[in-house]
């Protein structure tokens, strides 16, 4: 398995965000497929803010992990977000996961972020098995989610 920046490996962007949406579009009202392909042309243009990584073998992704700005409406204050950490059904409970996130969790320690940010809305004990610690619980567009820190730094 390899790890790269979406740049460097933009023909998965696609299927990516058709992933994304099968799984996330409820959290997200009102966005198409298309709105979110367009969204993730920002990922190609080589910054570190929003940045993607996809976890790929022999040319097909098995899944992806991002950093953005903002990753919610409401806790503006708070920034940058781990997001979109999505691995293909069939390729799951094989450590892309936790390779993903480590690799963001990584790339934003060497930008020096001090503390990154996520919420999820099943998915708690995953992120705390590495590292993550539970903020609050709270209510976001109708479903519950739990929002989540980890310290990347003394910064």
């Amino acid at each position: 398995m390899n790890i790269e920046n979406l740049k460097d490996v933009p023909q998965h962007l696609t299927q990516l965000a058709q992933w994304h949406h099968a799984e996330w579009s409820y959290l997200n009202p009102g966005t198409s497929l298309q709105g979110r392909i367009d969204k993730m042309q920002a990922y190609l243009k080589g910054e570190f803010l929003p940045s993607t990584w996809v976890a790929h073998m022999n040319d097909q992704p098995l899944g992806s992990a991002a950093i953005v700005q903002q990753d919610m409406d409401i806790h503006l204050d708070k920034s940058p977000w781990l997001a979109s950490v999505f691995v293909r059904p069939e390729s799951r409970k094989q450590g892309t996961g936790s390779a993903l996130v480590r690799q963001v969790m990584d790339a934003a320690r060497q930008q020096g972020v001090p503390t990154l940010w996520l919420y999820t809305p099943d998915k708690a004990s995953f992120y705390k098995q590495l590292g993550w610690s539970v903020f609050s619980e709270e209510e976001y567009h109708g479903h519950r989610v739990t929002i989540m820190s980890v310290q990347l730094s003394q910064g």
